[in-house]
């Protein structure tokens, strides 16, 4: 689509409205479609746009100067739940040296060591490492703590009380290194688990570690160079005694709307098309009934004969279930791609082809470039890809991140002494 022109599809992506909504606006006169000039689609010229905030954010976009932004010196990162790389990889991206990564999962921890040998990986229970090796030698701490319930009972839920969950163990590495800037993130759900309270308990415990938190923010990854329709809440706290006149700011989105055929065709995203790779397979008769799904559609697109099959005594229940017998379209981005692609709750099959998504498919609706290779199981490597932050978005983060840190030097002297910790070393740090 022209930079003038936005589709149904792109529009709905940019307002964070449903495609019904605005099949409704359309009836009610509050946002018609016009007819584009050259091809005759319905379409929403830029002007139709403009009122609305969102759309202002992408359109005054800041992304092509903070694409320029580097780090003033060597910023030092510390990772934990880290994964199969996604946040790492795009910290690095925007500047970042990483010291020590910590995961608990054995093929992610190969995954890492095989694609950055040179990255200190630390395999093992968070709660059994020794973080204080690197008291004030880290700039910046970072990881996605899984969110655990929390006991809620006549507590206040300081630090103490959070103990036994892993937020507990990232909020004592914070205590433990002393760094001058944290980031989480986690996913939407945060927001509202148990009516806000564990995100009350948590921005609670950042405080009394003495951190200022930036009101948490949902990102869009889509938004971000990423084709995929995926959320994540980020928080990001800087250390009290380094605030002064440094200010944090959410990075700007890029200029447009990215999709399934950028990330698997040659384009903006990527030189070549997707290379070959291993994938799962859907059973015949699963085969037979999704081959029956057009490009973008979902088991309501099936015969109602097809759909009783299908659906089980699922359809029969409330709720639109569009996930459900659901293929994609290289004109949309990709709905958020999950631990599984053929799971039957949570379908992710392929535009044109009958069959899931392939590793290097997800791999690069994740924005994984195409020589980070996944370790184990074709299980396994799903599961790593699916968990990931999306690399562009953390690469966008990351670059807000080494901006915030260029003003903190700018205001204050670096006093960081030499990393001390070898690789050796810093696996004595596990009991």
């Amino acid at each position: 689509m022209s930079p003038e022109y936005y589709s149904i599809a792109e529009v709905a992506d940019i307002l964070s409205v449903s495609k019904e909504t605005l099949r409704r606006w359309d009836n009610n006169g509050t946002l018609i479609p016009q007819r584009h000039p050259i091809n005759n689609y319905r379409v929403y010229h830029k002007s139709q746009l403009e009122h609305f905030e969102q759309a202002q954010v992408l359109f005054n976009s800041n992304w092509d100067n903070e694409i320029s932004i580097k780090p003033n010196r060597n910023y030092r990162l510390l990772e934990l739940f880290a994964g199969a790389g996604g946040l790492a990889l795009g910290l690095e991206k925007a500047g970042f040296e990483s010291v020590f990564l910590n995961e608990f999962d054995k093929h992610a921890c190969n995954t890492l060591r095989t694609n950055r040998p040179n990255w200190n990986v630390v395999e093992g229970d968070v709660a059994d490492i020794d973080f204080t090796p690197y008291k004030n030698k880290i700039d910046i701490l970072s990881g996605g703590f899984p969110c655990q319930a929390f006991s809620y009972a006549g507590k206040k839920l300081g630090f103490e009380d959070t103990r036994g969950t892993l937020f507990f163990e990232f909020a004592r590495a914070v205590k433990e290194t002393n760094p001058k800037v944290i980031v989480a993130e986690n996913v939407r759900g945060l927001l509202n688990h148990e009516d806000g309270k564990t995100l009350s308990a948590i921005k609670n415990v950042i405080d009394e570690l003495g951190y200022e938190l930036i009101e948490p923010r949902v990102l869009k990854a889509v938004f971000y160079q990423v084709p995929q329709k995926r959320e994540r809440l980020f928080l990001v706290g800087i250390r009290k005694d380094l605030t002064g006149d440094a200010k944090f700011t959410w990075p700007s989105p890029f200029t447009r709307i990215l999709t399934l055929k950028d990330a698997l065709k040659k384009g903006v995203l990527y030189s070549t098309d997707v290379p070959d790779s291993i994938g799962q397979s859907y059973p015949k008769r699963k085969k037979e009934i999704l081959a029956l799904v057009p490009q973008g559609g979902y088991w309501r697109d099936l015969p109602d004969d097809i759909q009783r099959e299908y659906m089980q005594k699922s359809y029969f229940l409330g709720g639109g279930k569009t996930g459900m017998a659901r293929r994609l379209s290289w004109d949309e981005p990709s709905l958020t791609l999950t631990c599984a692609p053929a799971q039957k709750q949570t379908e992710r099959c392929h535009p044109e082809e009958t069959r899931p998504l392939t590793v290097r498919e997800y791999a690069r609706i994740q924005t994984f470039p195409d020589d980070w290779s996944f370790s184990g199981s074709i299980t396994a490597q799903y599961k790593q890809i699916g968990n990931a932050v999306p690399v562009n978005l953390a690469y966008a983060v990351g670059r807000a991140l080494i901006d915030l840190l260029n003003q903190l030097d700018k205001s204050f002297s670096a006093d960081l002494d030499d990393l001390p910790v070898t690789r050796q070393e810093s696996q004595l740090m596990l009991c």
